[in-house]
């Protein structure tokens, strides 16, 4: 949603495609949608939705010229890769593939997520890109891994130009009921016992969407010849579990029902990002720092989804 505003409020002509399924709710999905609407209306810039599942035919029948291919859409979650590992394999790799021959027919760049869940236990900190990322720790890392070999083998064989991004825990305005800054300011409102996993033993690298978006835009429209390449795109800051319940105890003014439990499998420790090499080709640089993005989100929080309960 901030990508497609983004790029509206830039002039870009947008086609989103998004199936709205019902891995969280849907009248959030619809909600966005509605603020992509209001942004197009604002700018005067042409916006069209496809609700199409992006591993159907749909492909075949866009008729707009298309001049950059941005791919944020995947079935996501760690944890959830435990239960329905098939949901991963559908998005992220049968999806992926349509929209990778979408892409190579046309002669675009493609853009697309990868994530930090891709560097395993054995990744050294910072992560870096040039780490080989050969043990993924779930289902998920590695559906997003295999997208970035698939990018890969296009490039070798069809010559397609593509970026992968790796996002680092991204929250904000309107985003995932299923990541922490969601799950915990939730719980603060409503009273309700939230889950800290791994006892609280855990670190990661929050980066605020707008930072997200920023890096987005600035690699998509750049004049550098990729081939097939991954960025980190990150705040390069991890914040630990225990400070970034304080900070949503104090931005709340309210005091969360903790129960601590073991780490969840597929989970790591902790990440943490190195920035440098999308910095050195973009200048990219994070500017949100985590009180301040948490105390967007919150406010945001406040004022739609306690309407929306």
């Amino acid at each position: 949603m901030h990508t497609a505003i983004r790029f509206l409020t830039e002039g870009w002509e947008v086609v989103g495609i998004d199936n709205m399924n019902n891995y969280y709710p849907v009248e959030l999905k619809k909600e966005r949608i509605r603020q992509i609407n209001s942004a197009s209306a604002e700018s005067k810039t042409f916006f069209k939705f496809i609700e199409e599942d992006i591993t159907s035919e749909i492909w075949n029948t866009i008729e707009n010229d298309i001049d950059l291919v941005i791919h944020l859409a995947a079935q996501a979650g760690v944890r959830y890769s435990l239960e329905n590992p098939y949901a991963y394999l559908h998005s992220n790799i049968f999806g992926f593939q349509k929209v990778i021959e979408f892409a190579e027919k046309r002669s675009l760049r493609l853009v697309y997520a990868s994530s930090s869940s891709v560097y395993g236990k054995e990744s050294k900190e910072p992560f870096s890109e040039s780490e080989s990322c050969n043990s993924p720790e779930s289902y998920y890392a590695a559906t997003k891994k295999a997208n970035e070999m698939m990018a890969f083998a296009y490039n070798k064989t069809h010559s397609l130009e593509s970026v992968g991004l790796r996002f680092f825990t991204v929250y904000g305005p309107w985003g995932r009921p299923d990541m922490a800054p969601f799950i915990f300011t939730k719980a603060a409102y409503e009273g309700s016992k939230v889950k800290v996993f791994n006892f609280g033993n855990q670190q990661r690298d929050f980066t605020y969407i707008d930072d997200i978006v920023e890096g987005i835009f600035k690699i998509s429209v750049s004049n550098e010849p990729f081939g097939a390449s991954v960025f980190n795109i990150g705040n390069g800051e991890p914040t630990k579990l225990g400070e970034f319940i304080e900070l949503i105890e104090k931005l709340t003014k309210k005091k969360l029902n903790k129960e601590y439990v073991d780490a969840q499998l597929g989970d790591v420790q902790s990440t943490y990002c190195d920035t440098q090499k999308m910095q050195s080709i973009t200048g990219y640089k994070p500017q949100i720092k985590i009180e301040d993005g948490l105390r967007s989100f919150i406010k945001w929080y406040e004022s739609n989804m306690l309407r929306l309960k």
